[in-house]
């Protein structure tokens, strides 16, 4: 069975008059010019991994909603601890915070609920982590800084084979990471990003952007000095957005995913992606992976 791209297919339409006798013509003229669009089709076996990492996302959402709310029970009693709150004192003041009867019973409720996501999402992270090892595509993802398993996960499944791919510009058009545009009469107008693409991939990617950008210390330089900032402000067309959102278009060309996967980088580790690494994290071997566990224990991607 064949899949097509139903945007190009009523693309390709030019009267106004739609039937399903006209339609059935119109795909089989395609068929016959060979003009079909064709998508690609992830397995069986690959879209119930991807229910895996989705299952984890919301889990995590849930997570987040629920420290939420007991942020503001904390904020309501004064107490202001942040990121704090969640250490084992934190926790112990949080506890013993003097409520009335229905508020108590709603923090005991969401403290449990928080215990029982924290142990949920720890054997989710297992199970990706052990998916990412199965799959080397992953395994030399995780070489890139700030991409953990899940992210790693995310792309190789999304993705498929790299060789759909001719270069690094289509991976992020795939990804909706290019900017949006307007051009006509030699005057060119960008706009944000298209984000014709998965929403979830490019909220890890954001993700781990700005992991690599607070971690790998050539790409925290650029992105945390002014100049490196409004180099990638205009990149986006000049809309004057923040560091953080104007590093999204650039994920995909620092983060070369396409020569990535396709091994281009796999023989030479003092030049990876353009810029000089370690051997050893080109070596897959597990004691990286296990460092990037701990990445993923640290900043949940």
């Amino acid at each position: 069975m064949w899949f097509g791209d139903a945007a190009k297919v009523q693309a390709s339409v030019v009267r106004k008059q739609k039937t399903d006798r006209r339609d059935a013509e119109h795909l089989l003229d395609l068929l016959r010019e060979n003009r079909f669009p064709q998508i690609w089709v992830p397995s069986l076996e690959v879209r119930d991994v991807r229910q895996l990492l989705v299952h984890r996302h919301k889990q995590v959402q849930a997570r987040t909603r629920t420290k939420n709310q007991l942020q503001a029970m904390a904020l309501s009693q004064g107490v202001q601890k942040k990121y704090k709150l969640w250490t084992k004192a934190g926790r112990e003041e949080l506890e013993q915070l003097p409520l009335l009867p229905y508020a108590a019973q709603r923090r005991k409720q969401l403290l449990q609920s928080l215990d029982g996501l924290e142990a949920e999402i720890s054997e989710l992270d297992r199970r990706v982590a052990d998916e990412a090892r199965q799959r080397p595509e992953a395994v030399r993802l995780m070489t890139h800084p700030g991409v953990g398993p899940v992210t790693a996960l995310a792309l190789v499944l999304t993705l498929g084979p790299s060789d759909r791919f001719e270069s690094a510009k289509q991976v992020g058009s795939y990804f909706g990471l290019i900017p949006s545009e307007d051009s006509s009469g030699g005057k060119q107008r960008l706009g944000r990003i298209s984000k014709q693409g998965s929403s979830f991939l490019r909220f890890l990617l954001v993700e781990a952007g700005q992991t690599a950008a607070r971690l790998d210390p050539q790409l925290k330089r650029f992105y945390r000095s002014p100049g490196g900032a409004q180099e990638s402000q205009r990149r986006q067309g000049g809309r004057g957005q923040k560091t953080g959102h104007a590093f999204v278009p650039d994920v995909a060309r620092r983060l070369d995913v396409h020569a990535t996967l396709s091994g281009r980088y796999a023989g030479e580790p003092e030049s990876f992606c353009g810029r000089p690494v370690r051997a050893e994290r080109l070596s897959g071997q597990p004691a990286s992976l296990k460092s990037r566990e701990i990445e993923l224990s640290n900043h949940g991607r």
